[in-house]
């Protein structure tokens, strides 16, 4: 089966771009990267991506496009009948990109109505190593969305992109991989929404140094800090002025992708935190509205 391997790209529309821009600089630490066009490209400086974050204005705030990396040409070619057969609609067919890092690939719509493009052969950056401690995002980690048929899902991005089960949480959240990270996608049941994006950084100091620079610039911590139980990483949430929750997090479980085998967690506050400490909990995250990016691609 073919499969992604890696998370590339998020892009937003938000209508407040000033203040979303200046919230991943000044309070994120992510970098500003020259624009070809009138969108800010945003890259996290440990990522190897020309950028993490794509934002465009908008009159209410939607997700764009959601960018997966593939290995290569004939990894992406054979993706696109399992994402047919799979239920997703094509938008476009593998071709030369001609958005911002090129590269070669395709756009398709998944069973919720998302905009997802598969990619290969882009551009890419000599990422920076960071320092213990270093309270900046080294790349994205993973992206975690909610479905009105969640198991369904689950099922869609198997067949679809190749992603794997790494455990689940109770019989309402799943954890998927598509290479030897414990997740990169997690799903939740719900409208057709964006929960969150979380990246990485290099360890607990730098997660509890994030979280006095946030409040210092943003505001307190909207969940954490904490350890969840699937994945075994450490965890802080907050909250973007467009109302996207974003995540710092750090020691994420690296598994064996032949021999692991999921485990189902039963749901309790201590596996949802082993910690217990931290503020907030579930109930203080953005509450889940569907997308106004459903099955509206922009073609950019």
């Amino acid at each position: 089966m073919a499969r992604v391997n890696d998370i590339r790209f998020i892009g937003y529309g938000v209508s407040d771009l000033e203040a979303e821009k200046r919230f991943y600089i000044e309070s994120w630490k992510l970098e500003e990267v020259k624009s070809p066009d009138d969108m800010v490209y945003l890259v996290a400086p440990g990522s190897t991506a020309t950028y993490s974050v794509r934002l465009r204005e908008t009159a209410e705030p939607r997700i764009d496009v959601i960018s997966w990396s593939a290995k290569d040409r004939d990894e992406v070619d054979a993706l696109v009948p399992q994402v047919e057969a799979a239920g997703g609609k094509l938008i476009n067919q593998p071709h030369d990109m001609n958005t911002h890092g090129g590269g070669y690939g395709f756009r398709f719509f998944d069973m919720n109505g998302f905009t997802i493009e598969v990619a290969t052969d882009f551009e890419t950056r000599n990422p920076e190593v960071l320092k213990s401690g270093e309270a900046r995002p080294e790349k994205i980690s993973h992206v975690v969305l909610h479905s009105p048929n969640h198991k369904g899902y689950v099922k869609f991005y198997e067949d679809a992109l190749g992603f794997k089960v790494s455990d689940w949480l109770g019989d309402f959240m799943c954890f998927l991989r598509c290479n030897k990270w414990h997740h990169r996608m997690a799903i939740l049941p719900g409208p057709p929404a964006f929960n969150h994006v979380a990246y990485d950084v290099p360890d607990v100091d730098a997660i509890m140094k994030g979280v006095a620079r946030l409040r210092d610039t943003n505001g307190d911590i909207t969940w954490g800090p904490g350890r969840h139980t699937a994945g075994n990483n450490v965890f802080s949430y907050y909250v973007t002025p467009a109302g996207y929750a974003v995540e710092y997090t750090c020691d994420l479980e690296e598994v064996d992708d032949a021999t692991w085998e999921a485990k189902v967690h039963p749901p309790s506050k201590d596996v949802m935190d082993q910690w217990g400490f931290g503020v907030g909990g579930p109930e203080t995250m953005p509450k889940p509205m569907p997308d106004a990016g459903l099955f509206k691609d922009i073609g950019v």
